[in-house]
């Protein structure tokens, strides 16, 4: 009998934590909407708007040349990626091949259909010449893969600033890329 009392009580919590979230996300986008968003990033921050499966922003923007992009991988864990354009992205397999694949293969086997690009409060994507080329040369090279220590953040990462960092999560990617650009980081969606 106390069981059932029990998974009421997880969805009641679950369907606040959710509620909280969604409030969150409609501040965000009011204060980016008014021109009042951060838009500086501070040592150590993680992103201002992560990417979210239950919250669509009300602005998608177009992937450009030269950004980083990411889907989420079984809505736990997201997977990261340099877009080349011509419907082309770079990302690090499991296998340690570095590739470059369409969209539809980066989201294939993954969830959802939806791609987020790293993006400023007022959302222009955050675009690197020399991100762009890194990916460019890395295409077809092999990394030893380890979901903990050589993934596709670190390779991400790689090629945002050149040198080689252990990135176990997507928030320590996200402060790199806010010190690399000297902004806060939105993670808008995508038009695909």
């Amino acid at each position: 009998m106390a069981l059932p009392l029990i998974w009421l009580g997880a969805a009641a919590i679950g369907a606040a934590l959710v509620a909280e979230e969604r409030k969150n996300q409609k501040d965000i986008a009011s204060k980016r909407m008014q021109g009042n968003a951060k838009s500086a990033h501070a040592h150590g921050d993680s992103a201002e708007l992560a990417p979210s499966l239950w919250h669509t922003g009300d602005k998608k923007v177009k992937l450009e040349p030269g950004a980083i992009i990411c889907c989420f991988v079984f809505g736990v864990i997201e997977h990261t990626g340099i877009w080349l354009g011509d419907d082309t992205l770079v990302e690090l397999h499991g296998s340690g091949l570095v590739r470059a694949i369409s969209i539809e293969r980066f989201l294939a086997g993954r969830s959802g259909s939806r791609v987020y690009q790293a993006c400023n409060h007022l959302h222009q994507p955050l675009v690197g010449t020399k991100v762009l080329q890194r990916a460019k040369e890395a295409i077809f090279s092999y990394r030893e893969y380890d979901l903990l220590d050589n993934n596709c953040h670190r390779f991400v990462c790689y090629c945002l600033t050149g040198e080689e960092k252990s990135l176990s999560r997507f928030s320590k990617l996200n402060n790199e890329i806010g010190t690399y650009f000297k902004e806060a980081i939105y993670w808008d969606e995508a038009i695909i």
